[in-house]
């Protein structure tokens, strides 16, 4: 297949959305504290069944989005325009540093109730496959329009950013050292900049849509 003939614009916008709702670097605070105690091959474990959770479900979100929204009589158009405004209350929490407050208590409350299974719950629900990353792929899915490449592309991208999750998580203590409190705090916000003109963007395609 040619390179000219990939949707490159679509494979680059479906990267950094996902990238950024995710944020990986984002998740390392929590992964640590989950994970405190573990033996390496264990926490290996929880980043593995973690990472492919969190695939499987945005992974069916991408496939089976349109089909829930068709069934629930809304309208793509007006799925964008919600969209977009939860990805930019995601990205201003990310701006002025809410969210990674959350993501410490609720990693926090897990170890306190002792969940069995930390890679399912809150590790890939809902930090990694939450409203928001759910939210992202129903949306690129749908500005596909229901090309098979475009789709396949953006499944492929899901697993991409899982892999880097993966990796993020294998490198989380030296991560956490080498970049420190504030380091982590000044890339969150950035990435919360970046967000939330991707969340602005989804809401004028879904104007657009709604009125043309």
């Amino acid at each position: 297949m040619a390179l000219q003939s990939l949707p490159l614009d679509f494979v680059v916008s479906a990267l950094v959305t996902i990238l950024v709702v995710l944020d990986p670097i984002g998740l390392v605070p929590a992964f640590i504290a989950l994970t405190q105690g573990l033996p390496p091959k264990s926490r290996r474990s929880v980043a593995w069944r973690a990472c492919l959770i969190a695939t499987a479900i945005l992974a069916g979100a991408a496939l089976a989005g349109d089909w829930l929204l068709r069934m629930l009589a809304i309208s793509l158009p007006a799925f964008r325009i919600a969209g977009g405004l939860l990805l930019f209350s995601i990205a201003s929490e990310m701006v002025f540093g809410v969210r990674v407050v959350r993501q410490t208590e609720t990693a926090e409350n897990a170890i306190e109730e002792r969940v069995r299974n930390i890679a399912a719950f809150p590790l890939a629900i809902p930090l990694m496959a939450g409203p928001g990353a759910i939210t992202a792929s129903v949306l690129l899915a749908g500005r596909g329009d229901g090309d098979p490449l475009r789709l396949g592309l953006l499944l492929g991208v899901i697993a991409a950013v899982m892999l880097l999750c993966f990796v993020v998580f294998e490198l989380a203590g030296r991560i956490g050292n080498l970049l420190g409190t504030t380091a982590t705090s000044v890339a969150s916000r950035i990435l919360g900049v970046l967000l939330a003109a991707l969340a602005v963007q989804f809401v004028v395609d879904g104007v657009k849509a709604a009125i043309g």
